[in-house]
């Protein structure tokens, strides 16, 4: 692959080229304290990325005053990690160069779907300008104080605390789960893993049948992530591993579990309305395009 040739203007001493290990603070400085900054919810921060591609930046001077993120994780999903920019530019001057180039360097590579949630109007703006989709919205769901029927279990099904051994059944739970958009990589998972405040499974002789992954504190929990293996969705399996976080959660002094999912999955949606979630009224955009 051939790299973009980083670009500029020697007039205004601005160039767009890839960024590097090396960059790290002066990324974090965009990050931190500039307000244009949208970040990926995502497992690994957006320093984390640095080292992947595509991940190019706008400097001036010696100062970096952009940045772009997006780099594939799945093979062929590329989800918009970071974009930010400092206060004197404005976001239609420095999207285009950015990406340009990471467009270029993803085309390079074989395409990508290039996907964003965005929390912030001026995003939105800018993405459907150059033709990205709006491919639905994630809504936020939250479960207060109350009470919850224990689990009730197929025959031959348990529901045990996850061990980092699990992980391999654990992500081929998740492929067959979701649509590849929402598919987790076996190095994301692990992270989540790691940073999970509460994971469990439910397995059975032939291995790992769904999984629950949770991050929160003493007040509560928020359900990252929720999977049931294909061939035994419809049997309860989904239910009980919330039922089972929702008594650890209370057991441990909380009172309230949140939950994201698609607004178009009426499957999900069903779930959580009989475990007695109810809409927060969040909700937000989620824009995609197809990079060939």
């Amino acid at each position: 692959m051939t790299l973009p040739a980083p670009s500029g203007s020697p007039s205004t001493g601005r160039q767009v080229r890839p960024a590097g290990l090396t960059d790290q603070q002066k990324v974090a400085d965009l990050i931190f304290f500039e307000s244009h900054v949208h970040r990926h919810l995502d497992w690994r921060t957006p320093l984390d990325w640095l080292g992947s591609s595509p991940y190019w930046v706008l400097e001036e001077g010696h100062r970096v005053t952009a940045a772009l993120a997006c780099p594939p994780d799945p093979e062929n999903i590329a989800w918009i990690r970071l974009f930010a920019f400092a206060s004197h530019l404005s976001g239609p001057s420095v999207w285009p160069p950015l990406w340009n180039a990471a467009r270029q360097q993803l085309a390079d590579c074989g395409g990508a779907t290039v996907a964003a949630i965005t929390t912030q109007h001026w995003f939105d703006e800018l993405l459907m300008d150059d033709g990205f989709d709006l491919a639905g919205h994630i809504v936020l769901l939250e479960w207060k104080d109350g009470a919850v029927d224990s689990p009730r279990l197929p025959a031959g099904v348990a529901i045990r605390t996850m061990r980092y051994d699990d992980l391999s059944g654990v992500v081929q739970v998740d492929a067959e789960a979701f649509e590849p958009l929402w598919r987790n990589s076996s190095a994301a998972l692990s992270k989540a893993y790691e940073q999970a405040s509460y994971a469990t499974l439910a397995e059975d002789s032939s291995g790992v049948i769904g999984y629950q992954l949770s991050t929160g504190g003493s007040f509560g929990a928020h359900l990252a992530r929720l999977a049931v293996r294909t061939d035994r969705q419809g049997h309860g399996l989904g239910a009980a591993l919330v039922q089972e976080l929702i008594l650890h959660i209370q057991r441990t002094g909380g009172s309230r579990v949140t939950v994201n999912t698609q607004a178009d999955n009426a499957a999900s949606l069903a779930l959580y309305d009989r475990l007695g979630f109810r809409r927060t009224g969040e909700q937000y955009p989620v824009y995609a395009t197809v990079v060939k």
